[in-house]
């Protein structure tokens, strides 16, 4: 299945990467390909993974460290919607989204 990420999600992997390399850049380089081939595995079974209907129709995640990986299923594949911290208000940030900030 093909994975295909929102341009949000492209922007909470820079996000994560610019984060990570304040402290450690080589760090920061391996944890966003960790993030990316954990997105790969999710798309071989990603109805294994945590239904996540409060956050929207067909929303599941799978955390990964301390970062949690929102996606659905589309026709095109997966859909990689968000990857955001655990500690976030995960629901303020669907919320935000959905009203197009």
């Amino acid at each position: 299945m093909r994975v295909i990420f929102s341009p949000l999600a492209e922007r909470d992997l820079e996000d994560i990467g610019d984060y990570i390399a304040r402290d450690n850049p080589r760090r920061a380089l391996s944890f966003v390909i960790e993030l990316r081939r954990q997105c790969a595995k999710i798309a071989t079974a990603p109805q294994a993974y945590r239904p996540r209907s409060e956050l929207g129709d067909g929303i599941r995640s799978c955390a990964h460290g301390n970062y949690v990986i929102f996606f659905h299923e589309t026709r095109m594949g997966l859909g990689i919607v968000r990857i955001l911290h655990g500690s976030m208000d995960i629901e303020a940030q669907f919320a935000e989204t959905s009203n197009g900030q």
